[in-house]
């Protein structure tokens, strides 16, 4: 197979354009600051709080139809184990968007955040917060890899282009119009992408569905001809591995950044919510194509093709299912037009992690901790090395292959058993403290190591019920354990913060050993105007007449 020419003659015109409308977006953004009497970090991060309604709504469903979300619904789809049953990304997403935009946009904007973690600095203090920050970084960078690995994969399969090549070219473009612009940056160019995923993809369906080595996908989708039903299908025993994996995708994305910096871009709360509903049907419609190709992938005599025996399945090409359709079931530019929307959705979630992760280290702990009196300017050079930075440790990983699975996995799942119930709690429960949070986190993150994890061969220390041999030999948990996890996650910050906070407002331990300083918050500010002076021992002499004169007068009125 030789290099591609004409696609690459495409590809390099869509990144032009991509390119081009983030110099634009940036040009917006100057203007905006100047007109803007918010600070300059307000503009770069959140757009100066008034972004358009529709540029909203491309943006945040733009973050959230990634690279993995095209390719893996087409994979689960293919897949003879799994299925389209097992492909859950779309409904889950709806039950995202609506959570968030019907319970968490509202505490979030009322107090004005600049980020996700705004809350835990504010109620728990630098150090724990900071600990906090960790994990959602790290899930950051991950994604930032896992974007880039399917992009390159996608292009070495279609364009005969390196990997090494094709990774390096989309990420110098993605950092460079973030650079330029920030949100605004990102947000006009996710318009393009956005644009161009729906397009290209729905272009190739019919395609894809005429070819004459592909039998009618309603006749394979419930009846055995060349592989299983790619329907699929949910076994009793294993309803509770497909419920954890559903709750995993719905409530862990409310765990991150990307997320809340679309709804705090909003200029108000109606349009923050009018932005998270339309974003879920978005979603919905666009993970369709990508079920298609699953089914047309499941329904093809690949014997009869150019690409032949074994199967992609049985070559251990499942993951590259998407860009093998479009190479082997579509003509030559056909599979340009389809290479272009993985390049865009690769993209419109590149940057996103790109700028969220920035957006925490510039704001979270650069300003609020290390240099609290630092400029604007300065800060503007710190969000820009931050993504230069977020951007080359994302990068570097995709040549890890393998392990660049394992960390997006350990991301995910530390977005949902740890980060999900730490920020219901900081929004919606008063008691929760410190030391709650403390337990909590280092519960989800014990507990979430000793249930193991088959990718990376760790075996499960605890087994819930249900825990067995996979079809692959592994030992699986197929109960629900990471929703246990997550519960019991949740309810150890709120049961220990309460404890907490009996054992120091009880006077059970002495304030010395308040590290976090809990009854100093909790304790309401006496008025100085009704306090009188103080003698030596430290007492108030009016206060101790008052009371006797009470004591004599037995119940008149006394006053001082």
């Amino acid at each position: 197979m030789t290099l591609n020419v004409p696609g690459l003659v495409v590809m390099a015109a869509f990144y032009m354009l991509i390119l081009g409308t983030g110099i634009w977006a940036s040009m917006r953004s100057k203007r905006e600051e100047k007109k803007c009497t918010g600070d300059g970090m307000e503009i770069t991060l959140l757009a100066g709080r008034n972004i358009n309604l529709l540029v909203g709504i491309f943006t945040l469903t733009a973050t959230w139809v990634g690279g993995g979300f095209i390719l893996g619904i087409a994979e689960a789809t293919y897949n003879p184990t799994l299925g389209a049953v097992w492909a859950l990304m779309p409904v889950p997403y709806v039950l995202t968007f609506f959570l968030g935009g019907f319970f968490f946009a509202k505490p979030m904007r009322e107090n004005k955040y600049m980020t996700m973690m705004d809350p835990f600095q504010q109620k728990y203090g630098d150090v724990l917060s900071t600990a906090l920050i960790f994990p959602a970084l790290v899930a950051d960078v991950l994604w930032v890899a896992r974007t880039l690995v399917s992009l390159g994969g996608t292009m070495s399969v279609i364009l005969d282009l390196s990997y090494f090549y094709s990774i390096i070219i989309s990420a110098v473009v993605a950092i460079v119009y973030t650079l330029l612009g920030g949100l605004y940056s990102v947000a006009y160019t996710d318009v393009i992408q956005l644009i161009l995923i729906f397009v290209s993809l729905w272009v190739c369906v019919p395609f894809m569905l005429t070819n004459p080595n592909t039998m009618d996908i309603s006749l394979t989708a419930y009846n055995h001809t060349f592989q299983a039903p790619w329907v699929g299908t949910v076994k009793f025993d294993e309803a509770g591995k497909w419920f954890d994996d559903f709750m995993l995708l719905a409530l862990g994305g409310l765990a991150y950044q990307a997320f809340y910096q679309r709804i705090l871009s909003a200029s108000s709360y109606t349009q923050a919510q009018v932005t998270c509903f339309a974003s879920s049907g978005f979603c919905l419609v666009l993970g369709i194509p990508s079920i298609l190709v699953g089914a047309v992938a499941a329904s093809t005599d690949w014997n009869a093709t150019a690409y032949g025996l074994p199967t992609p399945y049985e070559r251990d090409q499942a993951g590259s299912i998407l860009p093998i359709v479009l190479q082997y079931l579509t003509p030559p530019y056909i599979s340009i037009i389809g290479i272009g929307a993985v390049a865009a959705a690769v993209m419109s979630s590149m940057d996103s992690a790109l700028l969220s992760s920035a957006s925490m280290f510039s704001s979270n702990i650069y300003k609020n901790i290390i240099r609290k009196q630092a400029s604007d300017r300065e800060m503007q050079w710190v969000i820009r090395i931050s993504v230069v930075v977020v951007g080359l440790a994302g990068t570097s990983l995709t040549f890890l292959d393998n392990s660049v699975l394992v960390f997006w996995l350990v991301g995910v799942d530390m977005s949902y058993t740890i980060m999900f119930p730490q920020l219901v709690c900081v929004l919606f429960f008063k008691v929760s403290n410190a030391y709650g949070a403390s337990v909590g986190y280092l519960m989800g993150i014990i507990m979430r190591i000793l249930s193991g994890e088959p990718l990376i061969g760790l075996p499960p220390a605890i087994k819930f019920p249900g825990c067995r041999l996979d079809a692959e030999g592994n030992m699986t948990q197929f109960f629900p354990f990471r929703t246990t996890i997550m519960v019991i996650s949740l309810v150890s910050i709120l049961l220990f913060s309460w404890l907490a906070s009996i054992i120091f407002n009880k006077g059970l331990l002495s304030d010395k050993w308040d590290v976090f300083k809990i009854r100093r918050k909790q304790k309401p500010k006496a008025n100085p105007a009704m306090v009188g002076p103080l003698d030596d021992k430290g007492t108030n002499p009016e206060s101790e007449e008052c009371s006797a004169a009470k004591q004599l007068l037995n119940g008149a009125t006394t006053s001082c």
